[in-house]
């Protein structure tokens, strides 16, 4: 299948929407993770091979010193709307 498509600004992104008959393509889905390659050709999209990992899993064996905790900042009241 070969199609065009038009970079969107989306927030303070630029985005590639898939629509019309690119949401239909075969083994993708909506919320799929995917490995995307950039050379000086251009962009490659592929389905991510392995699970999509939960929240859960990501922060799994973090403890303070891991997650450096000890960095953490310490908003002012002026930020948070005192």
């Amino acid at each position: 299948m070969r199609t065009q498509a038009t970079l969107q600004k989306w927030g303070n992104s630029i985005a590639l929407r898939l629509s019309g008959n690119l949401k239909s393509i075969p083994q993708f889905e909506e919320g799929d993770v995917v490995d995307i390659e950039v050379s000086e050709e251009g962009l490659q999209i592929r389905k991510a091979k392995g699970k999509k990992l939960t929240e859960a899993e990501l922060i799994s064996g973090l403890d303070a010193y891991t997650a450096h905790a000890d960095e953490m900042a310490q908003p002012v009241s002026k930020e948070l709307g005192y």
